[in-house]
């Protein structure tokens, strides 16, 4: 639970910078959104590949 609890914490301090890009077109904020996605998509695969590793053990 405790990298779920990870990932949720990374999108809501995302949240701000999505509206900042989104609303008020600051492509600044634009830069932290695609870093934050990234960082997102790395804990996602490795939490797929702790929850393989789980299942197959």
């Amino acid at each position: 639970m405790k990298r779920f609890n990870q990932l949720k914490e990374l999108v809501d301090a995302l949240e701000g910078d999505f509206e900042k890009f989104y609303d008020k077109g600051n492509n600044a904020a634009g830069t932290r959104v695609r870093k934050g996605m990234q960082e997102m998509k790395n804990m996602a695969q490795e939490i797929r590949i702790e929850v393989q590793n789980k299942k197959n053990s």
